[in-house]
């Protein structure tokens, strides 16, 4: 079982376990981590990948919204780290960085689908690296 963190009426946060759920829920969040794996090669799927996160999140059942909501923060972080890749390239550095984000990319989305498969949220949603 998964935590999420909810806001408490005195301002902190509190740990709530999210519930697993049945994995043939998860068939669009496992299509959203395929087309983020597609895009290495074809760099257009991820954008279509992470429109439908934000079509499917709020309709999804909790555990499978965290899925979303992973999928969500790493398109976002990837486009960030590759526009420091791409900021970066001249100096050739930014291609050590295009080789950490593949690499962190495909770290991500491995670790999401195994989740998915197993009808579990994933552990820490708001991490900027592996969770």
């Amino acid at each position: 079982m998964s935590e999420e963190n909810v806001p408490t009426t005195g301002g902190e946060t509190a740990h709530r376990a999210i519930a697993a759920g049945d994995p043939s829920d998860a068939g669009t969040a496992k299509v959203i981590y395929i087309l983020y794996l597609v895009s290495i090669v074809v760099g257009i799927t991820a954008i279509v990948g992470v429109i439908m996160a934000y079509v499917n999140k709020a309709d999804a059942p909790r555990w499978v919204q965290s899925h979303y909501h992973f999928q969500i923060r790493t398109f976002w972080i990837g486009v960030l780290y590759s526009v420091v890749g791409w900021m970066t390239a001249p100096f050739l550095i930014g291609y050590l960085i295009f080789l950490l984000v593949l690499v962190w990319l495909i770290m991500r989305c491995v670790k999401g689908m195994g989740w998915a498969e197993k009808g579990k949220a994933v552990e820490n949603v708001e991490t900027w690296m592996f969770p």
